[in-house]
């Protein structure tokens, strides 16, 4: 919580009192403070994704199988950062405006064989099609094209190339090596080519968001916090991510198709840490805090405050439904694929975090119709 100085005259008068009053933040702090959440969560990602890009540099300079091990474990650790971002969209910000890399960036679900061979279909993709050059702007270009499901770049690109299809019920795809080996795969050196320059891409992408919202420069974030207008899209991306995304995209139409082509990160059976990830996130932004990946905490004036100051009943209950919905994710046992079946036990604990996340909506429309938000959008934007 923020105090604000007391003139020592007042302090004087006032003595008696048990404790010094507490002020809550203006609209115009919590946006402040939100950029600084922003900015340190890109940096954060960015961070990890370079060290993703040292493990993936090395691996594909002498592709062996240990070094797939650490590349996967990096790749592994930046979803935990990255996850936490997707607070952060849903606004038209630098991510998901007009122009915003997040379709490059988090695309879902791929089409596996619109990269690299699949099972029956060994030379299927852009890999094993030599006419093809390999190149950033190809893959860019590629990416979506004639289809949603064409993924060409980002992290499932990536996490594909590394784990291959999951083929197994018990655990994630489980790709050799020596795919990435000349003369033990077809295609090794256009494997090793791709790999590393989609982590190249995912990481510039990163780092431009990380610029988009520096302070001290004329950028997206100077704008941002001058608007007042912006603390409805701050909460609206909660209310988005939190309804239409995670507990509707993300988690129903698994549910109701049981199927693993509709899990988020199928190929290393990570989808069950993306769900914390972006529920941790979505309490970060309403709570105002950060804990960085050195372990230091980023705390300020938040929407908690904002709303406590006129309903702090309402507020707290939010809060208790956030924090429910991140035990409840917590509880999503491994893998995903497996748990949203009938009859696994797993699927009651999927179902119990969309409960929570719905609940947690709900509460959180209420929260924004007493900041004067009277109608807060929780569907997905065109």
């Amino acid at each position: 919580m923020r105090f604000r100085p007391i003139a020592v005259a007042l302090l004087t008068a006032t003595l008696t009192l048990p404790a010094m009053a507490q002020q809550a933040p203006a609209p115009r702090d919590v946006l402040t403070h939100y950029a600084e959440l922003v900015h340190a969560g890109y940096a954060d990602s960015a961070a990890s994704a370079r060290t993703l890009k040292l493990a993936i540099d090395a691996f594909t300079r002498a592709p062996s199988e240990e070094g797939l091990r650490e590349a996967r474990a990096r790749w592994l650790a930046a979803r935990e950062w990255y996850g936490q971002t997707e607070a952060f969209r849903f606004y038209g910000g630098p991510i998901d405006g007009e122009n915003g890399p997040e379709g490059r960036i988090n695309a879902w679900p791929m089409d596996e064989a619109y990269v690299d061979g699949v099972a029956g279909n060994p030379t299927a993709g852009i890999i094993n099609d030599r006419t093809l050059k390999l190149d950033t702007e190809t893959l860019v270009g590629m990416n979506e094209k004639d289809g949603e499901e064409n993924i060409s770049t980002g992290w499932h690109a990536i996490e594909f190339l590394l784990w291959g299809q999951d083929l197994n019920a018990d655990g994630p795809g489980q790709r050799a090596w020596t795919d990435f080996v000349d003369g033990k795969a077809p295609n090794a050196d256009r494997r090793r080519a791709y790999l590393k320059l989609v982590t190249d891409l995912l990481v510039a992408d990163l780092e431009s968001l990380a610029e988009a919202w520096a302070r001290g420069t004329k950028n997206y974030r100077a704008d941002f916090v001058a608007d007042p207008a912006s603390l409805t899209k701050v909460i609206s991306a909660l209310g988005i991510l939190s309804r239409a995304e995670l507990a509707g995209e993300r988690i129903e139409v698994a549910l109701d198709s049981q199927s693993q082509e509709d899990e988020h990160s199928c190929f290393s059976d990570n989808t069950h840490r993306d769900i914390v990830a972006n529920a941790l996130g979505i309490r970060n932004v309403w709570r105002g805090e950060f804990v960085r990946s050195d372990g230091s905490r980023l705390i300020g004036p938040s929407l908690h405050e904002l709303v406590a100051n006129k309903d702090k009943a309402l507020a707290d209950r939010v809060d208790a439904d956030m924090s429910a919905s991140l035990k409840a994710a917590e509880a999503i046992p491994a893998p995903f694929d497996q748990s949203i079946l009938v009859g696994n036990p797993g699927r009651a604990r999927i179902e119990a975090t969309v409960a929570s996340l719905k609940s947690q909506t709900e509460t959180l429309v209420q929260a924004a119709q007493v900041l004067g938000i009277k109608r807060l959008n929780t569907a997905l934007p065109d």
